[in-house]
């Protein structure tokens, strides 16, 4: 007899989420026993709490996911200035997850501002359009489209220099997890 996948887990709810948070008591438990007892990870309860935190209630009730190109620009450079985390970052922007923040970032590094597009999501279409380069608003080559690629590419820089800069000052900082020997 053939085994049957493990079902995937459903993701909870944004009731779920909020009675989670404001069940917690940490004069109980700690967020690490809490987070077992509720069967979540200790990272997305801490993450849950955060949100909660800066916006309250309507913490959970974000549905937009597909976000632009200059908006994920935009929470990178906040990130890179203000010198938050990751999770600090990401709940003062109310993304669904910290971990999409982690994934902006690497693309950026990686591919640039072009990596940071949304993507189509569904199959791509069978037909072909030959009047599709055509429907532009802004016409390439032209001064609007020129100003447009010269905006990008400035904020594009703006934020590489943030971001070597951040490297340069890590870098020739101490490391802070290294412990001294006790003598004790």
């Amino acid at each position: 007899m053939l085994a049957r996948p493990a079902k995937r887990a459903t993701p909870p709810s944004k009731d779920s989420k909020l009675a989670l948070i404001q069940g917690y008591d940490s004069d109980l438990l700690s967020q690490t026993e809490y987070a077992n007892q509720m069967r979540v990870t200790k990272s997305q309860f801490q993450y849950w709490l955060k949100l909660y935190e800066i916006h309250g209630e309507t913490a959970f009730t974000n549905g937009y996911t597909n976000y632009p190109a200059s908006f994920k620009l935009d929470v990178l450079n906040h990130m890179a200035q203000s010198d938050a985390s990751l999770m600090d970052t990401a709940a003062l922007f109310k993304l669904p997850d910290f971990s999409m923040l982690y994934s902006w970032q690497r693309k950026m590094e990686t591919g640039g501002l072009e990596a940071l597009e949304p993507k189509k999501k569904g199959r791509p279409s069978m037909k072909k359009n030959p009047n599709s380069s055509t429907k532009r608003s802004v016409v390439e080559g032209s001064v609007e489209a020129l100003e447009e690629r010269i905006k990008q590419l400035e904020m594009e820089n703006e934020y590489l220099k943030k971001l070597n800069a951040l490297v340069r000052n890590k870098e020739k900082s101490p490391n802070k997890t290294k412990h001294k020997p006790s003598g004790n």
